[in-house]
């Protein structure tokens, strides 16, 4: 079965991705300044997070951005429709982003063929299921199907960690090569992989999944299996979710098969279909407020317009 990890940096943030310096000219360099189109991005993917609507002054927190810039950003997002004022001076995603995700989202041939394979891996298990991508340092859960007993978790669609937080991002690493993988796994002091990380990439790369035995944000397991294309690159995980007395090492040696079998399913659907949909991978970095593991970043590696090579 897949090893669990005892022992990891678990809150990577978004911060650390700035310390990896290139060994070339002007690696001391400071980042460029974010741009209006970057700290709009910013407003937008706080926005869009859990527990809305969201006051100006979280907002401005979130985003590390100052008030005036935020309530700026917010006034023109509102009269495009992509915001919309609620009560108290807060806001909400507006009809536009909403009808925009989920244009996407229900477009996605891919995740049409996920998305009945997490509702019979959540009947069979009783445990979270979902679908996660990788964009760069950040893994993004995509959908996500809840058990009738929520176990007290709070994982929904949108739900981002970092890379190395837990079993989706380890069993995303683990798809790819070494010299790809290597500067992805690294602490948030951009520190090298620590051994229990290595194992745990051994692992997945062995078993077909990884078990993440140990959280410490939460009293939480995790256990994926990545989705390859046809070209064997891993464009997503199948991921099972669940707590301590629910996803035990026991439970962990039943549902690794059964993830990884899921997985494999899923991917042999995908090969009929050219190009890479929705793997959101590593890009070239840039500077993002701290976000504790909700930063965006980057743009896809190797892929253009969804299915497109460049």
């Amino acid at each position: 079965m897949g090893k669990p990890v005892n022992s990891r940096s678990q809150k990577q943030t978004s911060a650390a991705a700035s310390t990896i310096a290139s060994d070339g000219p002007g690696a001391d360099a400071a980042p460029p300044a974010p741009g209006p189109v970057d700290k709009a991005m910013e407003v937008l993917a706080a926005l869009a997070g859990s527990g809305a609507p969201h006051r100006l002054a979280d907002l401005a927190r979130h985003t590390g951005l100052a008030k005036p810039t935020v309530h700026r950003l917010l006034r023109a997002l509102a009269a495009t429709g992509y915001a919309e004022p609620a009560t108290g001076g807060s806001y909400r995603p507006g009809p536009r982003l909403l009808g925009l995700a989920a244009s996407v989202l229900a477009d996605d041939a891919a995740l049409r063929r996920v998305s009945p394979v997490l509702d019979e891996l959540r009947e069979r298990t009783g445990l979270f299921a979902s679908y996660a991508v990788r964009d760069d340092r950040t893994v993004i859960h995509l959908d996500v199907r809840a058990p009738a007993q929520g176990l007290g978790l709070d994982l929904r669609p949108g739900f981002c960690e970092p890379v190395t937080a837990g079993a989706a991002g380890l069993a995303l690493l683990a798809a790819l090569p070494a010299e790809e993988s290597e500067p992805l796994s690294t602490g948030p002091d951009g520190a090298p992989a620590d051994e229990a990380t290595h194992a745990a990439l051994a692992a997945a790369a062995r078993d077909g999944y990884v078990f993440d035995g140990t959280d410490t944000w939460l009293d939480r397991r995790a256990l994926a299996a990545p989705v390859r294309d046809a070209t064997g690159h891993a464009v997503g995980a199948l991921v099972l979710t669940g707590v301590a007395f629910t996803l035990d090492d026991a439970a962990a040696q039943l549902y690794g098969p059964m993830v990884r079998s899921a997985a494999a399913a899923v991917s042999a659907s995908l090969a009929a279909m050219p190009g890479v949909r929705l793997g959101l991978v590593a890009g070239p970095e840039r500077p993002t407020s701290g976000t504790g593991g909700n930063g965006r970043r980057g743009s896809t590696d190797g892929v253009g317009r969804a299915g497109e090579k460049r």
